[in-house]
Parts: structure tokens; sequence; C-alpha cells
């Protein structure tokens, strides 16, 4: 079976924010490091070329294809900010409905800016993904 193509590496986090063009997407990308090393207290890590992970865990589906990803994170996209909640949004539409402007997809929320969305309750349904992904895989800390 092919293994992920989004894999952990050893580039350096603070490196990968600092190279940031965008001075606003520069701002949001320390402003969500910050929230997530605070939400949970974890040391961020690089996954593939540009998202920002916090946490690990390793799945294997009933098809038995097997790996392992980030617990959740986030990516300062040209377009957008992708905050990654894994394994999806389908159970925190209360949560959402407070967030602010924002886009969802499978297990992506899509942020124009920081400052549309209400960060305090970002970081609830980063807490409500981290609980929701423990109760479904074993969730490391990196």
């Amino acid at each position: 079976m092919a293994e992920n193509k989004t894999q952990a590496t050893t580039q350096s986090v603070s490196d990968f924010i600092n190279a940031i063009a965008h001075p606003t997407r520069q701002a949001d990308a320390l402003a969500l490091d910050k929230m997530f090393r605070q939400v949970t207290g974890w040391v961020p890590q690089m996954w593939g070329p540009s998202i920002i992970g916090y946490g690990s865990y390793h799945y294997t589906y009933d098809s038995g294809r097997s790996g392992d990803f980030l617990a959740t994170g986030f990516s300062p996209r040209k377009s957008n900010m992708s905050i990654y909640i894994m394994p999806g949004y389908a159970d925190f539409s209360g949560i959402l409905a407070r967030l602010g402007k924002h886009k969802t997809g499978k297990s992506c929320l899509y942020l124009n800016k920081l400052e549309d969305v209400d960060v305090d309750v970002l970081a609830d349904l980063v807490r409500a993904g981290l609980k929701d992904l423990k109760g479904k895989w074993p969730v490391q800390a990196t």
C-alpha cells in the first residue's frame, strides 16, 4: 500500500513562519502557533512543506490502509488559512455557528484572516476536535 503523501519532516517551524512573505498571513501564523501550543501543550512539527502540526496519531482503516498523520494543525496558504481538525467537523455545528466567517471542507476549516473569527471559539474547536480524535485513535504528543 502507498504511504501518505504528507509526512512529518525535520524542517524548522519558526523558519517556515519567518519565511511567509505576506505580513498578515505571517502574523496570523504566529498567533495560531501560540494558540495551538497553549491548547495542546505540544511543540509543533512540520508535515510536508507547508503544514504545521501538533501531535500525531496512527490509524488503521477497515480497508487495511494505515499510517500516521498530524492530530491538529494549520497551514498558511496563499488563498486562505487552513485549519486541520481530525477526523472532521460533523459534530461541531454548535461551535462553528459561534466561530465567525469561515468555510469548511472534510477535515479543513478555511479562514481568510484570523480577525474574521473568534480565536477563543477556534480554541474550543481545536479542543473538541482533539477529544473526538482521541475517541477514535491514540494521539501522541510531539
